[in-house]
């Protein structure tokens, strides 16, 4: 890899770590091209991608970034996932640790806030992004059915009154 690339890359990075609402770091040793093709497909799957890149690069991309606090685990083979969406990424790796005991999560950033492999779990177990808007509308919506409910009942309750008096004067 020469200069220019190695400057393309850092670039890159630099605006994978500007722009990502989380950022997970794992070691990979040891895992087959096929898991990690498995890996990439889950994480894209969820929005996110997987990144392996150099470590000295990735650390002089990370210089000056709000999760400039990942630094300290890169180091040996690591792996960086990262996702728009605060908690798409964290979710994706930990489901994989799970299944896979080669995947090892050292840590990772959400924006400024650094986090340890029980923070990356704690991430993994928030709602998502299209989860927490699934609940808010339901909330909201709740009340107007409710309305429209307590608006219907008293003419659906004349309606079988009325019924019941036709029935028994038949």
């Amino acid at each position: 890899m020469d200069r220019a690339q190695k400057e393309k890359l850092v670039e890159e990075l630099g605006q994978i770590f500007e722009s990502s609402g989380v950022v997970v770091v794992a070691h990979y040793e040891g895992m087959t091209v096929a898991e990690m093709q498995d890996l990439r497909a889950q994480m894209r799957d969820a929005g996110g991608a997987v990144r392996v890149a150099k470590n000295k690069l990735a650390k002089i991309a990370l210089e000056g970034k709000p999760c400039a606090s990942i630094a300290s685990y890169l180091t040996g083979m690591t792996v960086l996932s990262y996702s728009e969406d605060p908690v798409a990424a964290a979710k994706v790796m930990d489901k994989f640790a799970k299944g896979n005991d080669k995947l090892v999560i050292l840590g990772g950033a959400m924006g400024d806030s650094a986090l340890d492999p029980a923070g990356v779990k704690a991430v993994a177990q928030m709602p998502s992004r299209e989860e927490l808007i699934a609940q808010i509308v339901s909330c909201i919506g709740a009340p107007a059915s409710n309305i429209a409910g307590a608006i219907g009942a008293p003419a659906s309750n004349i309606a079988s009154i009325l019924s019941t008096i036709e029935e028994k004067a038949a």
